[in-house]
């Protein structure tokens, strides 16, 4: 059992958490993953109303009576306001969730520094989804009490610094004294064992999650993410200042020649709809809409249950931990 920072703060079993993912991260799977000894992610964005984003915690309470996190990004959207953000982040504080996943703008800034006050006494745990080391010491400064560091690997919206996993786990780490939890290429027990020796108290994935009979997509979708590869994924939306990383399909070829020819705002929104992904996941057409995803996907070879996908990772793990330590102390002994 891998005992870290993370699994003391939040007092679960592995130090395995999801990250939020538009459309899929409700109720249903959130509870999964942490009835597996993860950690679940409900996204606010799924939901539109007070009513509704309250309803979607008390249900998640109701399938699980361990921890999860609630999933807030602060990014331009045509949809999700400035005045839904306050929201979540109010019925969060009300509702006394264990921890919050923000992404994109950070809460002092976008919403005010009242809102932290208020996180903070509610017994709420925020973590900051960064891709640079500037971003992650603003986070300790203004009260975070951790970073989820994520690399270029990563899918849905990585920080155009570009920065791998590799360099950024350990260059965050040595940076802040609040646990950092690596995110990006995350999929198996090899990986979670790399963060840990990287200085990470914990990894966060998403893609592999989506693989897993748990998650509410169709089958052809979960299929072709077993049957591609590390290659197969692409940035796209570099041209609006909303980098991405998505799944190549005919409709991320589309986005990535209306980006070439110009054709800005205007014309990319009909190609990034979120109503052309609800398609994708319940009717499995999976060259309808660029499906975010990161390169974690050329690690993905089947579709398991939650449960069997977090106890192989975390006996992997430590068995590679256990092979690096004989292996050193071997070495010292000759």
């Amino acid at each position: 059992m891998l005992q870290t920072k993370i699994t003391d703060l939040f007092g679960i079993k592995h130090p395995i958490i999801c990250g939020a993912m538009m459309w899929l991260s409700k109720p249903e799977l959130c509870a999964a993953i942490s009835n597996a000894g993860g950690m679940g992610n409900l996204t606010a964005a799924n939901y539109n109303t007070e009513d509704e984003f309250r309803a979607a915690i008390r249900e998640t309470r109701r399938l699980t009576d361990k921890p999860f996190m609630v999933g807030v990004t602060i990014l331009p959207s045509i949809r999700i306001t400035g005045e839904h953000h306050k929201m979540y982040l109010k019925v969060c504080a009300e509702e006394k969730v264990a921890g919050l996943e923000i992404s994109g703008s950070p809460i002092d800034k976008s919403c005010g520094m009242e809102y932290i006050d208020m996180l903070k006494k509610a017994g709420v745990k925020l973590f900051h989804k960064v891709g640079s080391v500037r971003h992650a010491v603003h986070a300790e400064k203004v009260g975070y009490d951790g970073i989820y560091a994520a690399g270029i690997e990563e899918g849905g919206h990585p920080l155009n610094d570009d920065v791998t996993t590799m360099v950024l786990t350990p260059r965050i780490a040595e940076s802040v004294k609040i646990p950092v939890v690596t995110v990006g290429g995350i999929a198996n027990g090899r990986s979670l064992a790399a963060a840990l020796m990287l200085g990470a108290e914990g990894v966060m994935m998403a893609s592999r999650f989506m693989a897993t009979t748990d998650c509410p997509i169709h089958d052809r979708v979960k299929q072709e993410l077993v049957n591609r590869q590390e290659q197969d994924t692409t940035l796209i939306c570099k041209s609006i200042h909303l980098q991405a990383r998505a799944l190549r399909n005919k409709t991320v070829e589309d986005i990535l020649e209306v980006e070439r020819t110009g054709g800005g705002l205007e014309g990319l929104l009909p190609l990034i709809s979120g109503q052309r992904m609800v398609k994708v996941w319940e009717e499995g057409d999976v060259e309808h809409a660029p499906m975010m995803v990161g390169q974690s996907i050329g690690l993905i070879h089947d579709v398991v249950s939650c449960t069997e996908l977090l106890e192989r990772m975390v006996a992997e793990a430590e068995e590679r931990i256990r092979r690096c330590s004989s292996h050193m102390i071997a070495g010292v002994s000759d």
